[in-house]
């Protein structure tokens, strides 16, 4: 009896010990302490944004939605042409906060297993798992539709789950674990259309642009061709362990129940255009998004607003993120197609009409 209570008093104490262990990593914030961090955090990030700059030239704003992207736990697709320093970016990005980064560069000859990797056999040691380039804090995935829809497909479980699996087994993979995917929109010659599966694990597609005749000056003196990329002495500046924290602190971020409303009426317009009066929706949409779309747009304006220092979400930070969200979410019918519409005509259409309730 004595031997039971004994028991009972060491369970109690440590459900105890366990439950303020678990409030104090997943309870809310006091207003004060989420302030606090915030400010703590966004000081953080910018400093990090200038030391990318003083090696990424003139792409402020896709230096600054990556960061989004990545406090926001999710993926990005980045499109533009070649040359234009998409992996000096990712790569960049990388080192700032010191984590591992692994490149795979899709070609149509690719293998499943080349990316998340194979269980093999020798003599003497008998199975075993030799992990792919997949298990890496920072995954530059090149020129994604170069390779079958089977190839990409290998994505979707680590994208959407943070794991893979191998034969019988399942591994998880690092924290964080943040995936930037790249496609050329010039050639088309050898490449496969990425699947709405696919684009649906993407939080943002991003269109990187050239650079400015001034910035472009600067980038003379600093290209990969001249210098070595360690020859840049990039500072880390932050841990993997609070890159993990502020993705904690981003849930946290306020938002009131008219900003969540408004949210699903923007994607709620996609699907249903004709309720909205939105005339160009309604004539040349197809598909419209899904509750995943809806979900980035929670989560990722949730980022945006920390970015900014700001402890709650304004419908200003919904509209600034809802294209790189909704554009590749938006899918058109053959006449959109044919008469040259783009999902970001549809998007602005939707954001203009759609009214704030």
């Amino acid at each position: 009896m004595i031997v039971l209570l004994l028991l009972s008093c060491v369970v109690t104490y440590l459900y105890g010990v366990y439950y303020v262990f678990i409030m104090s990593e997943e309870g809310s914030f006091s207003a004060a302490e989420l302030k606090k961090q915030v400010e703590i955090y966004h000081a953080r990030l910018q400093e990090a944004r200038k030391e990318i700059a003083s090696v990424v030239v003139g792409q402020d704003e896709m230096v600054s939605l990556l960061l989004e992207a990545l406090i926001a736990n999710g993926n990005v697709l980045l499109e533009g042409v070649p040359g234009i320093g998409k992996t000096l970016l990712v790569r960049t990005l990388s080192s700032i906060i010191g984590c591992s980064y692994s490149r795979i560069q899709f070609t149509p000859d690719l293998l499943p297993t080349d990316i998340v990797g194979v269980t093999t056999y020798e003599e003497g040691k008998g199975f075993f798992t030799m992990k792919g380039p997949i298990f890496a804090n920072f995954v530059l995935a090149d020129e994604i539709n170069r390779s079958p829809p089977k190839v990409q497909s290998a994505l979707l479980e680590a994208m959407q789950e943070r794991q893979v699996t191998i034969g019988k087994e399942t591994f998880n993979l690092p924290s964080p674990f943040f995936v930037m995917a790249t496609q050329n929109p010039v050639e088309n010659l050898g490449t496969y259309r990425l699947p709405e599966a696919q684009l649906d694990r993407f939080i943002f597609k991003l269109l990187m642009v050239y650079p400015s005749i001034d910035e472009e000056e600067i980038i003379l003196d600093r290209n990969m061709t001249l210098q070595k990329f360690e020859s840049f002495e990039i500072k880390p500046i932050l841990s993997q362990e609070e890159i993990v924290k502020v993705q904690h602190l981003v849930k946290h971020i306020h938002m009131d129940e008219k900003i969540k409303k408004y949210i699903v009426r923007l994607v709620d317009a996609t699907r249903d255009p004709k309720k909205y009066d939105l005339e160009m929706s309604s004539k040349y949409v197809n598909f419209g998004a899904s509750p995943r779309g809806s979900i980035s747009l929670f989560i990722a304006s949730k980022a945006h607003a920390l970015m900014r220092g700001r402890t709650f979400v304004t419908h200003k930070d919904i509209k600034e993120v809802c294209p790189h969200i909704l554009r590749h979410r938006v899918l058109l019918n053959f006449e959109g197609q044919a008469e040259g519409i783009s999902p970001e005509d549809i998007v602005k259409e939707i954001i203009k009409h759609v009214p704030i309730v």
